[in-house]
This record gives C-alpha cells, sequence and structure tokens, in this order.
C-alpha cells in the first residue's frame, strides 16, 4: 500500500516520541494478484469510496468477490437474496432445530427445512434471531443468570483532530479503508496497565480512509455550526486535518448486555432488540489517558491547532464511535455463562452454530475481523470433520 502524508507525518512523530509504528494490516491489493482460488484482484488506485462501498478495482477481499463466486460453482448451493430470516424453529423437545422461517424478496412467508444450521450474520442480527427462537436462556442482569445477551461490549474510542497551516497538504480525498499507521505501544500486554490505572488499553492510529466532502469536514471548535462561517472553516480546514485516533478495549459487565424491548417493535411486529450499555470507569480512564497520548502525538506531528477528543460520556449512540460490537452470544467452557462451546455450537441446540463477534466475551482494542475469520474456519473444519460424521454435541458439560 502506498504511504499517505499523514501517514508518514504520524510514523516519524512516533518514533521521534520512541513508539513503535507499523503500517495498518489490510486485506487490499496493493498490486493485481491471483490468491490461491484463482480469484484475480485488481491494484488498489485509492478512490477514496472504499470503507463502506464495494470496490470497482476488485481490490479488497469482500466476500461478495472472494467467497459467493466460489459457492455458487457448487451445485448445492443456492443463494436467495434480498431475504430475511424471522425465526429457527425447534422441534418439540426444544433441543433441534428443524427449519427457519424467512420472507423472500416479495414479502412472502417460507419455511425452509435444514438439518444444519450456521447463523452467520452481523453480530446484533445474530442475537436478535437467537432471542426471537428462543434459542438459549435470556440474560437476566437482576440475577446474573441467563446467556443469550450476556456479555455485550462495545470500543471506546477518541484521541485527536489535527489541524496544520495551509502549506501541508494532506490529499485526504485519497484513501482506502484500512490505509493508516498504527501502534500498539499502550495495546493488550504491551503497556505496565498496574501503573496506568486501568487494563485493555487500544491501538492508537492515523488513517486516510478516503475524506469525502459531503461526509468529512473537520473544523476546530469554536467553529459556527452553520453559516459563512462555518463554509470558511471547511474550506480553511479540509484538506489540512487528520486524526490521530484510539480504539480501546471494553471490558463486559453485569450491566451491559442486549435484550429484546417491551414496548418497541420492528416492521414484522416483533420485539426490537435493546442495547442497555455505559462506559465504566476503566473505559473512562483509558479513553482519557489515550487521548492525552495521541494530544502528545498530535503536537510532535506539527499540528498548529488541536482539538482532544474522547467519547461521550454517558454513552451516546448518536455520534459515529465503531460498527465493532462483540458479545451477547459468547462461547466458552461453562454452558451457564456461554451460548456456545469452543466449536461455536449452541450448548442447548448442538446442530445450530454461530459465527461472528457476538462470540467474543470481551471487546479488544483491535479491529474484530481477523478472529472473526479464523474461528469460522474453526468451526467449519470441526463441523466438516467431527460433527458431519457423528451430529450431536461435540463438547459435553
Amino acid at each position: 500500500m502506498i504511504a499517505a502524508q499523514s501517514m508518514v507525518m504520524f510514523e516519524k512523530a512516533a518514533r521521534n516520541l520512541g513508539y513503535h509504528p507499523f503500517p495498518n494490516p489490510s486485506s487490499n491489493a496493493s498490486r493485481d494478484y491471483v490468491n490461491p482460488d484463482g480469484v484475480a484482484f485488481g491494484q488498489c488506485h485509492y478512490c477514496g469510496f472504499c470503507e463502506r462501498f464495494g470496490c470497482e478495482a476488485n481490490a479488497k477481499a469482500s466476500p461478495h468477490f472472494t467467497v459467493i463466486p466460489l459457492a455458487v460453482k457448487n451445485p448445492n448451493f443456492e443463494l436467495r437474496t434480498n431475504s430475511i430470516v424471522l425465526k429457527v424453529n425447534l422441534d418439540s423437545t426444544r433441543k433441534k432445530a428443524v427449519s427457519v422461517t424467512y420472507l423472500d424478496p416479495r414479502g412472502r412467508e417460507f419455511e425452509q427445512p435444514a438439518d444444519l444450521i450456521i447463523l452467520s450474520a452481523y453480530a446484533l442480527g445474530n442475537v436478535n434471531l437467537l432471542l426471537h427462537s428462543g434459542i438459549g436462556v435470556p440474560y437476566d442482569p437482576a440475577t446474573g443468570k441467563g446467556v443469550v445477551g450476556r456479555n455485550y461490549a462495545y470500543q471506546c474510542g477518541g484521541g485527536a483532530t489535527a489541524f496544520f497551516d495551509k502549506k501541508t497538504i494532506l490529499n485526504r480525498f485519497m484513501g482506502a479503508g484500512a490505509l493508516g499507521t498504527c501502534m500498539d505501544d499502550f495495546n493488550g500486554d504491551n503497556y505496565d496497565f498496574v501503573k496506568a490505572g486501568y487494563i485493555g488499553g487500544g491501538g492508537i492510529s492515523c488513517s486516510n480512509s478516503g475524506a469525502r466532502p459531503i461526509q468529512s469536514h473537520p473544523t476546530p471548535r469554536g467553529t459556527p455550526r452553520w453559516g459563512s462561517g462555518w463554509k470558511k472553516a471547511v474550506v480553511d480546514n479540509y484538506d489540512h486535518a487528520a486524526s490521530v485516533g484510539n480504539q480501546g478495549a471494553v471490558m463486559a459487565y453485569r450491566q451491559n448486555y442486549l435484550s429484546l424491548d417491551p414496548t418497541y417493535t420492528d416492521v414484522f411486529g416483533r420485539p426490537l432488540m435493546r442495547m442497555t450499555f455505559n462506559f465504566q470507569d476503566n473505559e473512562i480512564k483509558q479513553m482519557n489517558a489515550q487521548a492525552d497520548i495521541c494530544v502528545t502525538l498530535a503536537k510532535e506531528m506539527g499540528a498548529t491547532k488541536i482539538d482532544r477528543n474522547v467519547s461521550p460520556v454517558p454513552y451516546s449512540i448518536v455520534p459515529y464511535q465503531s460498527t465493532h460490537n462483540t458479545g451477547g452470544a459468547v462461547f466458552g467452557a461453562d454452558r451457564s455463562t456461554s451460548v456456545l462451546n469452543k466449536y461455536l455450537q449452541v450448548w442447548d441446540v448442538p446442530n445450530v452454530f454461530v459465527t461472528g463477534a457476538c462470540v467474543f466475551p470481551q471487546n479488544a482494542g483491535k479491529n474484530p475481523t481477523g478472529p472473526v475469520g479464523a474461528l469460522a474456519y474453526w468451526a467449519v473444519d470441526a463441523i466438516k470433520n467431527q460433527y458431519l460424521k457423528n451430529p450431536g454435541p461435540l463438547v459435553h458439560a
């Protein structure tokens, strides 16, 4: 991958301060490449429309490009698009799944029989489906009992927005979804958290994913919210600002969980899923400590003005912070505290498996994509080499 100007400045500043920066790991192809499955990748041209869109150059490892076309070639595979599964149906014992109920693109309801069901939606979608299907005991924060919805964790963020003089041109309109430089000096086990007074930490990075003008218009604090003053500030700062951000870990707490809402329903008349969450003292300490580090880095980069940022406390879902939701259907060795066994198989309904970040018991200071993929391979290997040969629980407890 190429290095954006802000990345170069961040790397130099981090090294000057004694840290250990490195390029963000990415599944974007920096040159033409054919992978072992025969899928041909094009070269990324840093269009700036990467992280929320399909790739016009086929330069990133999106499933619609790398996995689904290969699956379609298998005569046993059928893809039903624009459909939504409403429920997994169980037999009279409540110990075996027999089918799923889904709506097709025309809104018609169908029941699809199945011997094996794998839930592989987004983390929150999987938990929602488990709750609506009556699979597993819903978590009760008052008693601490139950498992579905337990261990929900978000990520804590913040950092610093660095504003530079007009001679510093950053070409922010270019970029790729994971284009950036990061460091883990304050993440995981790389830091003396006894001295810091908190645990978990977070990765600190400076990224250049592409600043689309309607989406990105950084202005210093104190700028008018609208009018000619705001417009001038947008023009003056658009290509002279960079973000030095913290992506911090969040622990699981008894009072943070997912459940079905007692009042509100979705378009199908089902209870909406409700998120009950707030940052706790550990995360608040972490966010503030990491924000101070980000400010120091921004100063070393040569910023003329710096806005220090932390995620809102109490937590607010309104400003975008992260899409890295974890937990709610975690795996573990104890069925009283987990939905799944170590092979991502539902304890209570052995012919249902669940993949995704919902299986994580905590939320780390890293993107969840790598472990999500690794655990999917782990589960598939167990299904292929153990379950299909002898259907039933793979772990007895």
